[in-house]
Parts: C-alpha cells; structure tokens; sequence
C-alpha cells in the first residue's frame, strides 16, 4: 500500500488527507463522536509537536551556516540590507491592505458575543516583554523553553562571530552544517507523514468548532482569508512582474509544495527544508537561498504580523466600543514592519496580536475571544507567511541579475517531496541547501 500511495504526487497525498478529514470531521461532530474527535486530534497534535521538536536546533544551526555562507556571497551586505528592504515593502502593503479590508467590512460591527468570559491569554507581548525577550538569561534555557526569538538572536550573534573569526571556526561551522543536514533529513520524514497530518489537524477543527462557532465570526474569517488571498494572488504577482520581470505563474508553480505544507502543517519554521528547495529550484543561489529562507522563516510573516493583527485590531475595537483614530492605524503599520519576529514561526499569532493590542491601548482579553477559531485562521496566514518567505528572495536575485531564468522557467515541473526527493541522488545533494 505505501508503494502505491507513492505513486501519487505529494500535492494529491495532502488534498487526498484534506478530503478525508473534513469528511471524518462532520462524522464525528454529526454523530457526537468523541472517540473519532479525541483520535483526529491526537494524530493531528503528534504531526505539529514532531516539527516543533526540530524547531530549536534547526533554527540554530540554519541561521549560523546561513551567516557563515554570506562569506561566499559577492555584495553578502548589500544583499542582506535588500532583503530586509523587501521585507518590510512587502509588510507594508499586506498591512494596509488587512486595515483597508477592515474599515470596509467592519468585522466586529454588530458581533454579539459574551464579553464577560473573555480573558487575556497565557502568553501575551508588549514592546518591553519584546525587547526584554529577545536576550536569553541563558543559553540553554532558550532551546529548553523552544523560544524561537531568543534562539534567532543567539544564532546570529554566534553566526557573525563565526563570519569574522574565519578559518579558527572552520570546525564549528562544520559542526554545525553536519547537525543541520542530520535535522533536515530526520524533518523530511515528518513532512512525508503531512498527509496524515492534515487529515487529523482539519479533521480536529471540522469535529471541536463546526459552522456554529464560526457563525458568529464568519465576517471576521472571511476578512481574514480575503485579505491573505489578495496578498498571495494579486500583490505577490505584481511584485513579481514589476518588480522582477517574472512570470507569477511559474513562481506559484515552483513555490506550491511548500505554501501547500505551510497551509496544513501552520508552522513556517516546519516548512523551511521545502520553502528553500523550492526557492533554488525556482534558480535562486543556494548560497544566498540559504541565509534569506531561513532568515524569513522566522521573521517574515505577512499574514501572521500584518494582514491578522490588523483586522483582529480593528474587530476588537468595534467589539469593545473603542474608537480608532489616524494615529492608530499608523501605529498598527509600525508594529507590522518592525515586530513580525515576535511571531517566531511558529503555529498561531498570539503574541503578535497581544503586542498590537497592547500597543494601542485595546484590552488584551479581546484576544481571548479570537482564540477558538484561530487554528483555522492561522492555515491560510501561514501559507501566505510561506509564499512571502519565498517571493523576497526570488525578486531580490531577479534584480541583481543572479537568478538563474532557465531554471526559474522550468519550476514545478517535478515532486519536491516524492519519493526520489528522499533519497540521496546526486541531483538532491547538489540541490540540498547543505552538504549532506
């Protein structure tokens, strides 16, 4: 059986556990079965905590020998400074549109819902809980608590001290390329399992919230899913024709495999072996690929930091009573661009959307009352998440003249994570963004 289920492409392999999971979700939730609720959400809560086990040191370790890689990369500096331009352009207008989608649909506008009940959440942000956060107390108490941010920052620090000492880092760098190959391999085999994975993850949310939750957000989440489609299909294209001279077609044809992951698996982090084998098939440099994927993965987040937090703001506002004014909006714009790390890539945006909130002065219990139906929100923002990761350094090597275009042209015309994409073939290791 697992033969024949090869045989299919890994696209159809997810829509096929889409299907399955949705249908298995209205049996359960039509029968009240709580049996077939709790087995969907243990299979779908494995697939998450299983590319979350990878998070830390893969993180690590993809940030240190992207660092290090720049040494190989002609104008590494003004190609890092670009990337970061592109970053936030890109933030910038996902973020007027999710304000623009906003004052148009009002989304908390007549939205009855019981305010007493809703608190604030576990984990909150603030500028002073961000900043304060991004420095660990200790090392290991960052890769033991899996938090993200910290372990970026200490990543960098090591990555660049390793950039400047040279040859002495040689051993350590090697180190770090050999665990870097180790956790990617040991991730394509989780992500081979994102089949089984989507049929537990949508099959949980069909079964826990059904039509009946959503009901009463239905204006929200559909604001929220129009805003990142317009994002992903309309502005990612015009970025791409204008600003590169590319056919969107081809990007969305190489860039599928992983917006697709990204859409079940809800983790950009997760998703990033595939997001940067797709950008070097897509005739990005693998050297540059390798500092601008991983890069983005944890601190480029179009849905999650800019398209969500401004509508939630909005929403929570109406809900409230509160008046936003001018200022605001700016204000909403400014955290946007400048906080998207807070997100980290991992699943959900909580503390994206407490750190807007707070930011403006809106009660953080209002976050509370998005928190039911977030996990079906957070499948389109991470996919649009993904495709943003993908799209900046596409456009970036298209403007300086290294894309390769014959490569670009010739994108998704093969699997990314088939069969053959596992094992170790010649073609794969020269495609693989380290040694193996």
């Amino acid at each position: 059986m697992a033969s024949a289920l090869r045989k299919f492409p890994f696209s159809v392999q997810i829509l096929l556990g889409l299907v399955l999971g949705v249908a298995l979700g209205f049996l359960a939730r039509a029968n009240d079965l709580a049996w077939l609720t709790s087995t969907l959400d243990t299979v779908g809560h494995l697939f998450v905590q299983l590319l979350k086990l990878a998070v830390p040191p893969l993180v690590f370790t993809a940030i240190v020998v992207s660092v290090v890689s720049l040494r190989g990369v002609a104008n590494a500096a003004r190609l890092a400074v670009r990337t970061l331009l592109w970053f936030g352009i890109t933030a910038l207008i996902a973020v007027s549109i999710g304000i623009g989608l906003g004052l148009l649909t009002d989304p908390g506008k007549g939205v009855t819902l019981d305010l007493a009940g809703a608190t604030a959440p576990k984990k909150t942000g603030s500028w002073t809980d961000f900043l304060a956060g991004i420095v660990p107390t200790n090392p290991v108490g960052a890769f033991v608590e899996g938090n993200v941010l910290q372990i970026v920052f200490l990543a960098l620090v090591v990555g660049a001290a390793a950039l400047l000492i040279g040859e002495a880092a040689e051993p350590f760098v090697t180190l770090n390329r050999s665990v870097l190959a180790i956790v990617q391999k040991a991730l394509w085999w989780v992500i081979r399992l994102a089949p089984i994975g989507t049929l537990g993850l949508i099959g949980n949310a069909v079964a826990s919230y059904g039509w009946d939750l959503l009901a009463p957000l239905a204006r929200f989440t559909t604001a929220v899913y129009v805003g990142c489609a317009i994002v992903l299909f309309v502005v990612y294209p015009v970025l791409l024709v204008a600003a590169g001279r590319l056919n969107p077609l081809r990007f969305f044809a190489g860039a599928w495999p992983a917006i697709e992951l990204a859409f079940v698996s809800r983790s950009s982090v997760g998703t990033m072996p595939v997001t940067q084998r797709s950008v070097e098939r897509l005739g990005v440099p693998r050297e540059y690929a390798s500092f601008a994927v991983p890069f983005g993965a944890t601190t480029k987040m179009d849905g999650c930091a800019a398209v969500y937090p401004a509508l939630a703001a909005i929403f929570v506002a109406q809900v409230f009573g509160i008046h936003l004014g001018v200022t605001d909006y700016l204000l909403i714009a400014f955290v946007s661009v400048v906080g998207s790390a807070a997100t980290a890539g991992l699943t959900g945006a909580i503390v994206m959307l407490t750190l807007t909130l707070s930011t403006l002065g809106l009660p953080l219990a209002g976050a509370g009352l998005l928190l039911a139906i977030d996990p079906i929100l957070d499948m389109m923002r991470t996919a649009t998440n993904v495709a943003g990761q993908a799209l900046v350094p596409t456009i970036v090597a298209a403007r300086e003249g290294t894309l390769d275009r014959a490569a670009y042209d010739s994108a998704g015309r093969r699997d990314l994570v088939d069969a053959d994409a596992l094992r170790p073939t010649r073609s794969d290791e020269e495609l693989a963004p380290v040694p193996a």
